[in-house]
């Protein structure tokens, strides 16, 4: 499954400004790591981080549970806002 579709489509179902979520992958200088950047609308940054990062934590999980079951790499996932 492609990781950034994923983490995309999980971002968007929440915020509220969803054209303005931009996602991509770069390169990571650790060795089967892939990172992920999301940039999000700045009224949209609290949604997606959630109350003591429980969202964005939460959303790590579960794509990085995806990358584990494709290619066993582990998932780095940073957010900002516009």
């Amino acid at each position: 499954m492609d990781l950034v579709l994923l983490t995309e489509t999980i971002i968007k179902k929440i915020v509220s400004e969803s054209e303005a979520v931009s996602v991509k992958e770069f390169e990571s200088e650790e060795e089967n790591t892939i990172q992920i950047e999301v940039v999000v609308s700045e009224s949209d940054l609290g949604k997606v981080i959630g109350k003591n990062g429980r969202t964005i934590n939460s959303i790590r999980t579960i794509v990085q549970a995806s990358a584990s079951l494709n290619d066993n790499k582990k998932v780095r996932i940073n957010v900002e806002s516009y």
